[in-house]
């Protein structure tokens, strides 16, 4: 890559924008598996049960809070 496309500050804010998507998809997917092992106790069927489901919202809520103030 040619060093001068590193100043083209369209080129910059595609990366950043990239960046950011990543660590959001890398977010929910180690949210995901942290909340569903957590909740997740039996055989998933069709929906959820009122306990697994709330378990779930909170378990997001948490987790979402705690990478609030990581970052």
């Amino acid at each position: 890559m040619d060093p001068s496309a590193m100043n083209n500050p369209e080129l910059l804010n595609f990366i950043n924008q990239e960046k950011e998507r990543a660590m959001v998809n890398e977010m929910v997917g180690k949210l995901t598996n942290v909340c569903w092992d957590k909740c997740i106790t039996g055989t998933p069927g069709s929906k959820f049960s009122s306990s697994e489901s709330a378990c779930l919202a909170n378990c997001a809520r948490r987790y979402l809070d705690m990478s609030m103030i990581i970052m």
